[in-house]
């Protein structure tokens, strides 16, 4: 379970340490992708699979299906945690993402995402003006 926020910083070969509360359920490697808010997601590789079966199902007739499968897979990269705990982030993801020096791991259950510091600063205040709409939403659903 990936829970919590973790601020760190990339060196200029683009790695970035991993938190190590995060890096026993990575194990079995993890596949590392853009995300939809422009931040990067990164999943176990279990995790990954199920999901990558689910999007593989959708119709290919269908215009926002095959947008999702181009943005999941054309920019996926399996990536490893080295011993000293650090993932290679690929350029183009470090450029989609607009990573430099200092980013934001943030967990979200079963994946984490990494996050340009500015970004996710901007994320945050977002969600500090629409709490109670938010919370509107959740009661509607029975949350």
């Amino acid at each position: 379970m990936f829970l919590g926020e973790f601020e760190h910083s990339i060196d200029d070969k683009g790695r970035v340490a991993i938190p190590a509360r995060f890096r026993e359920d990575l194990s079995e490697g993890m596949v590392l992708t853009r995300g939809f808010d422009a931040c990067l997601q990164a999943f176990p590789r279990s995790i990954w699979q199920q999901l990558a079966q689910k999007v593989s199902s959708l119709s290919l007739g269908s215009p926002e299906a095959r947008t999702l499968r181009r943005m999941l897979f054309s920019n996926a990269a399996e990536v490893e945690i080295d011993r000293q705990g650090r993932i290679l982030v690929p350029q183009n993801l470090r450029e989609y993402a607009g990573l430099a020096e200092q980013v934001v791991i943030s967990g979200m259950d079963t994946y984490f995402e990494i996050w340009a510091t500015d970004r996710w600063r901007s994320v945050m205040e977002q969600l500090d003006t629409s709490g109670a709409g938010i919370a509107a939403q959740l009661a509607a659903v029975g949350i």
